[in-house]
């Protein structure tokens, strides 16, 4: 079956080879100006949808993206509006469908590879390091590798030790890879039209509990053309007192931690990463070198992980401005538990930003007060 895929996607590109980017072959979908909010499931899959449509080179592949209309239903209409040769369902075999996502990547089409659970990309970890990131480089920038790799990262609920990991220390040691981490409904939108309007391979990890949440965006957002730089954080929130950086589903933790700090008279700065490779070095050492403290929050494993890398940066580049030691939060260093009791004390919490916030500035003024 993979061999009848390949022929098919190998066709398609011979016959759009001439066709330019941009091209509208379907009318994209249409979004009112008033529309207030949008979950994140249909910021995904709207972006999907128009990015199809405005370039027949794009296409989705992976386990019941079709018929089924994805596992989460990211991609559903997709099927019926563009046809089984550009939303394209596979047997369940990570390393053949990725395989030919890359090779199709090669051949100038635009891959989006949908894994069930970012978990199961280690069945492809060799097509994605050493055939996708490595290419370019290898081939003196002669190979394009325009992929998207998606699905959803981290922890669920229930799903057990080998279906909750967070893969962004993992995909961000890569050079060659560009990896995103979306939060909120302006993100996903913006950063997957980004994501597969990019020329390098991009690993776009969602969260399986953020897909049903609901934010509020602007008529800009909803525009067809709307689309977020890679490589740039954002302040979610304005703070001066303590710097939290955070990703993914954690950023709304850390906006809670924040609720909770403002009544006690600390003010937080929480920096949306949005972007784990690039990393926005600018942004994390403007705000420490205002707030003179930094938190780190992430669901990933605490050793060599991503806070690691931010407060690494901080200490290169602003140590002359903390007034505390850095405060690193990540989920527990073992495997997650499946009970519900001890799978809720293996991930950050909203308790532990706060406590790691004043914890941050109690060192500040204790020290301080002994000078």
């Amino acid at each position: 079956m993979l061999g009848v895929i390949w022929q098919r996607v190998a066709c398609r590109c011979v016959s759009t080879s001439n066709l330019e980017r941009g091209m509208k072959v379907v009318a994209p979908r249409a979004f009112s100006s008033t529309a207030k909010e949008m979950t994140v499931r249909e910021a995904l899959n709207s972006a999907l949808d128009e990015e199809m449509s405005a370039d027949p080179k794009v296409f989705l592949m992976g386990e019941e993206v079709g018929e089924y209309q994805g596992a989460y239903k990211i991609s559903k209409g997709l099927l019926e509006k563009y046809g089984p040769d550009r939303v394209v369902d596979t047997p369940i075999t990570e390393a053949g469908f990725t395989g030919i996502g890359v090779g199709a990547a090669y051949y100038g089409l635009r891959p989006v590879i949908e894994f069930m659970t970012f978990n199961f990309s280690m069945q492809a970890i060799d097509h994605i390091i050493n055939s996708a990131a490595k290419s370019n480089y290898m081939s003196a920038g002669q190979i394009s590798v325009p992929i998207v790799f998606r699905g959803p990262n981290g922890a669920a609920a229930g799903v057990g030790a080998q279906h909750s990991q967070c893969y962004a220390a993992w995909y961000a040691s890569c050079p060659g890879l560009k990896v995103l981490a979306p939060y909120s409904s302006e993100d996903a939108r913006g950063l997957m039209k980004a994501a597969i309007r990019d020329p390098d391979p991009v690993v776009f990890l969602e969260n399986e509990l953020l897909y049903g949440e609901s934010f509020p965006v602007s008529a800009e957002t909803l525009d067809s053309s709307f689309c977020l730089p890679i490589g740039k954080a954002k302040i979610e929130r304005e703070g001066k007192d303590v710097t939290i950086t955070a990703f993914s589903k954690m950023v709304g933790y850390a906006l809670q931690a924040a609720e909770i700090l403002t009544k006690e008279g600390i003010s937080a700065e929480v920096i949306n990463l949005r972007s784990i490779r690039p990393l926005d070095r600018s942004t994390i050492n403007a705000s420490v070198r205002k707030t003179n403290r930094l938190v780190t929050v992430e669901e990933g494993f605490p050793q060599h992980g991503i806070g690691a890398e931010i407060c690494a940066s901080v200490l290169e580049d602003s140590f002359e401005y903390l007034d505390a030691p850095v405060e690193r939060i990540a989920g527990a260093d073992v495997p997650m538990p499946y009970a519900a009791n001890l799978e809720r004390i293996s991930v950050p919490q909203v308790e532990d930003i706060v406590r790691a916030a004043k914890r941050s500035c109690y060192k500040s003024s204790s020290l301080a007060a002994t000078a």
